[in-house]
Formats: structure tokens, C-alpha cells, sequence
């Protein structure tokens, strides 16, 4: 309902907008606490019967919380993320996963980005805290990026542990709840274990090409137990094998690909490369407007030679139900503008440049 209470709060002036007639999405949630499945309520009620049980005839039973898994980087603002699910697991330890993808799926830039909804039902709130914080911090999602280790963290934080919630808490805890960009030492070790266990694996399965049990072997020295790795944004990390570290290693989320090793760590998932070699990516210059995610351009408010000041909106993409607006980012003038209203336009994409006012 909406009230307008600017001649004081009358009956004739609550207006009624919208109602949902259909589950939300928060559903599993009523369906763990209460042990009645809605869906198949639904279906019963749709094809005439009645409903199964009165209100006096239901209870409610221990404390149930779900997450949204989304295909978005919250470091980015939460843009969505789009591409193909070439890893992809929930560990589903003794909770629900209701979802519509699996390994090899793609994310498209034409629906919501929501890849799943994982639920858990304990007796208490802070055990039902603690086991999907569980489910989380063996969720892997790669290459798209994902929320899982978002969630991972805002479960664990104070504030949301005793329930002192309201729409601030994401903007007061800042970066606070953003998963660090590298993973810790202990995961880099634990990642060069993966890494070493891989080549004796390979020694089993090619024993004409085995190096006989001489993994790391040097001459005159200890054998060589250090692997060194690229992280995400661009760091060279050093991780050693240890005895500790292969025992952590299979309670802990790792997989091996070509160009390297994927650990995931409270729940966010990071390849360490250890196949380093040119990208083949190109940068694009100071001024360069950048398309942040796969959409279409909706609205485009400047032409190409206009002058425009820092801040000011360029143009608007839409993607996954959501618009996002780019900006100026000093003032300058628009050249080598190359959107268009109604256009489709890929991630990073140059959509026009903004070339800096000369200081008189």
C-alpha cells in the first residue's frame, strides 16, 4: 500500500499498487520451517482441491536461511557476470540447492543473474548461520564471477550474527564484506600441493614419461617444493608443498585446469596460474569508456564532439533486469563515439572516449 499523508492520513487516501499471486523467491524457507512443499500446494489448489491444511493445523520447527547465489562481482559494484560455467559446485553438505544451471551452463545477459538458492534448516539461528556459511565456503564458481564469498563473509560478520540488520549494513561495512583479492599464504601452499600432487598423478597415468618419484628433484640441493603463481590481479605468489598443506588440501576446494590451480577460500574462488604468458588482451587509454557487462544501450545522451563535464552520464546499458549508467570521468570532449541507442554491446567493448579539456 501507499499512503499520501500530505492532508493527513485518510482512509480515500491509501492507494493499493501491486500484489504478487505467486511464490517468492524466499520460499524454501517457509517450505524447511513449516515441512510443507507450496509448490505442490499450488498445483493441488490450480486443479481444484483444497488446501491441505488450516492455519491451526501448522507449526513452525527450528530456523531456516537461504542465500542468493548471483553470477555478479560485488567488487564491481555488483555488476553482473556473464559467460559459460566451466567449474561449477555447491557442496550440498546438509543443506538445499534449488537451482537452474549445472557445470557447462551459460550465464546470458538476458535474465536475472541468479544461479541458485542454497538453504539450510537448524535448530538454532546461528547454527543455520554457521551450516550455510558451510555450503559457501566450498562453492566454486569459475570463470564467471559470483557472490559466494560476499556471502561467506556477511554471515561471519558481527553485526548480522546478532541481528543488528537494516539497508545500511552493506554501505557502513564497506569493503569489510568484499572477499580480499588474493587468497591467504596457507591457500597458496595449499594450491602448490594441488599443483605437485598433479604431476605425480601425471606420473601414474604416463608411466613412460614418469620422472620416477623425482618430483622437484635438484641436483645437490632438497628437492624443489616451491611453485610460484600468478594471482588474479596480476601478484607473484610462492606457495610450498608441506606436509600440513597436503593434509589441508582435501578438506579444502581445489581443482587443477590447464593454465593453472583453482582454490576456493570462504567461499571466492581464485586461479593461481602457474602457465604465465602474454594475454593477449589490449588496454584501452585514459578517457576510454568501457562497456562493464554484456547489454544493450538504452539511452545515449551525447553525440560525438560534444563537450562534457566529470560525472556527467554518457549514455545507460541494460543487462539482467538491472541499468547502469556511465559517466564522464573528467571533463573533456566525446570523440570515436561508437554506440547507439538500441545497439547490443559486448563486455569492455569501447563505447566512445572522452579526451581531457586542455588547461588553458
Amino acid at each position: 500500500f501507499i499512503a499520501d499523508a500530505s492532508e493527513g492520513l485518510r482512509a480515500d487516501r491509501i492507494f493499493f499498487m501491486e500484489m504478487n499471486t505467486r511464490l517468492q523467491v524466499e520460499h524454501p524457507v517457509t517450505e524447511e520451517i513449516t515441512g510443507v512443499d507450496l509448490v505442490e500446494w499450488q498445483l493441488r489448489v490450480a486443479s481444484g482441491e483444497a488446501i491441505p491444511l488450516k492455519q491451526d493445523e501448522l507449526s513452525i520447527n527450528g530456523w531456516a536461511i537461504e542465500a542468493r547465489l548471483y553470477a555478479e562481482d560485488p567488487a564491481a559494484g555488483f555488476l553482473p557476470s556473464t559467460g559459460l560455467l566451466e567449474d561449477f559446485f555447491i557442496p550440498a553438505i546438509s543443506g538445499r540447492v534449488d537451482t537452474g544451471v549445472e557445470e557447462g551452463s551459460e550465464v546470458s545477459p538476458f535474465y536475472d543473474p541468479m544461479i541458485a538458492k542454497i538453504i539450510v534448516h537448524r535448530e538454532t539461528r546461528l547454527a543455520a548461520i554457521s551450516a550455510l556459511a558451510d555450503e559457501l565456503n566450498g562453492t566454486l564458481v569459475y570463470p564467471v564471477r559470483s557472490n559466494a564469498g560476499f556471502l561467506w563473509r556477511c554471515l561471519n560478520d558481527e553485526d548480522f550474527e546478532k541481528g543488528n540488520l537494516d539497508t545500511g549494513l552493506i554501505a557502513r561495512k564497506d569493503e569489510a564484506l568484499l572477499p580480499p583479492r588474493n587468497p591467504s599464504g596457507f591457500a597458496v601452499d595449499i594450491a602448490a600441493s594441488s599443483a605437485i600432487l598433479d604431476y605425480e598423478r601425471y606420473d601414474e597415468f604416463f608411466p613412460e614419461h614418469a620422472s620416477r618419484g623425482l618430483t622437484g628433484f635438484r641436483l645437490n640441493a632438497a628437492p624443489q617444493s616451491e611453485v610460484t603463481f600468478k594471482s588474479p590481479d596480476g601478484e607473484t605468489l610462492a606457495g610450498t608443498a608441506s606436509d600440513a598443506a597436503r593434509n589441508s588440501q582435501f578438506d579444502t576446494l581445489t581443482r587443477s585446469r590447464l593454465e593453472g590451480e583453482l582454490i576456493v577460500e570462504n567461499g571466492q574462488t581464485y586461479l593461481l596460474k602457474t602457465r604465465i604468458g602474454s594475454e593477449g588482451a589490449a588496454s584501452a587509454a585514459d578517457g576510454a569508456i568501457l562497456a562493464p557487462m554484456p547489454g544493450k544501450v538504452i539511452a545515449l545522451d551525447v553525440a560525438d564532439g560534444d563537450h562534457v563535464a566529470a560525472g556527467q552520464r554518457l549514455m545507460v546499458l541494460e543487462a539482467m533486469k538491472m541499468e547502469h549508467a556511465l559517466t564522464a570521468p573528467f571533463d573533456g570532449t566525446v570523440t570515436e563515439l561508437a554506440a547507439s541507442v538500441g545497439g547490443q554491446v559486448q563486455v569492455e567493448a569501447v563505447l566512445c572516449v572522452v579526451e581531457p579539456a586542455k588547461e588553458a
